[in-house]
């Protein structure tokens, strides 16, 4: 009896319905449709593009459920407006477009990164320093980027926060926060604490950008610094998301060593990554994570007690973790 072929033509296709995605955004075909729809011709006029080529691309986007077409007119579905448009802010244009310039060409050279077992930025780019110094190439970059990220932490900061009762903490240090969604997340949810946002001088004017803009920015700061070098700013809970999966375990170990030792007896800290099962055998969306972690950075994704070994080598105790439904999970550490 011959097996069913569905799931392989399906992974065979997948990588084309990915960059049907990223073209789109890329051309700006949801910015374009962002005010109402438009025909293939006004479309082609003002992206320039081929009409015939441009409309073919639509067409896919249709069938993807991204574009709504009425006759010859094409408009953008609800979830392209809310995600896919710069001007929506909860936009991921900036980390799609960042799949598209940089992972995609990352992820071309996979089989080296496997063969090999480090990531691919010299391979592929010709960089010797680490992915993060080289594609802030210019500030609307790094913007767009942080934007992306920013998206993504509008999915999952909310229920990360919820994850454990927080309500005895007093104050959250986000450390490399960005643009402060977790923070912000947290004072929203427990009105009697206060944060702050500790990362690079070079994040902070988004950061206050969004952050003057919630309605929790008076029990927020913003603080300037490096977690690997500076002095942390006083907290009885700290915040590390989308961190230590960047790093060695010899780079996480440091940090933690000085978490640990700023954080008061009874203090916390709070992980949000995602988390591979204890029998890795899934879920799906955080295996292909550590294989972007694997072609792109120093870092991979952990189980749940991947990082409790590493959270009680430096005297850590109480570790819990949560699953959530959002792109990250969160785990909570306390001081002894």
């Amino acid at each position: 009896m011959q097996s069913d072929p569905t799931l392989v033509l399906d992974l065979l296709e997948a990588f084309r319905r990915s960059k049907v995605l990223f073209t789109a955004v890329a051309l700006g075909v949801f910015d374009a449709l962002a005010d109402g729809p438009q025909t293939a011709a006004d479309l082609a006029e003002e992206l320039n593009a081929n009409p015939d080529a441009l409309e073919r691309l639509l067409n896919a986007c249709v069938c993807l459920q991204l574009l709504d077409r009425q006759g010859a007119q094409y408009s953008n579905t609800p979830v392209a407006a809310t995600y896919l448009c710069r001007s929506s802010p909860q936009r991921l244009t900036g980390y799609l477009n960042f799949s598209n310039d940089f992972l995609w060409n990352l992820w071309g050279n996979l089989e080296h990164a496997v063969r090999e077992g480090g990531h691919r930025w010299k391979q592929t780019f010709g960089w010797d320093g680490a992915l993060f110094s080289n594609f802030f190439r210019n500030e609307n970059a790094k913007r767009e980027f942080l934007l992306g990220m920013h998206g993504f932490g509008l999915l999952s900061s909310p229920q990360v926060v919820a994850a454990f009762d927080l309500g005895g903490f007093r104050r959250l240090i986000d450390l490399g926060g960005a643009t402060g969604h977790l923070v912000i997340a947290g004072c929203e949810r427990y009105p009697n604490l206060r944060g702050a946002v500790f990362d690079l001088a070079e994040a902070l004017p988004l950061a206050r950008e969004v952050i003057g803009a919630s309605r929790v920015a008076d029990r927020i700061d913003i603080l300037a610094g490096d977690f690997f070098s500076d002095p942390l700013p006083q907290g009885d809970l700290y915040a590390l998301g989308r961190i230590l999966h960047d790093w060695t375990p010899a780079k996480i170990l440091k940090l933690l060593t000085r978490i640990y030792e700023r954080l008061p007896s009874g203090g916390g800290l709070l992980l949000a990554e995602k988390l591979l099962g204890e029998d890795k055998n899934g879920p799906l969306w955080a295996h292909m994570q550590d294989l972007n972690m694997l072609s792109c950075t120093e870092g991979k994704e952990r189980t749940l007690k991947e990082y409790q070994s590493l959270l009680t080598q430096v005297g850590f105790a109480d570790v819990a973790g949560h699953v959530t439904t959002a792109p990250l999970d969160a785990v909570l550490a306390r001081k002894r």
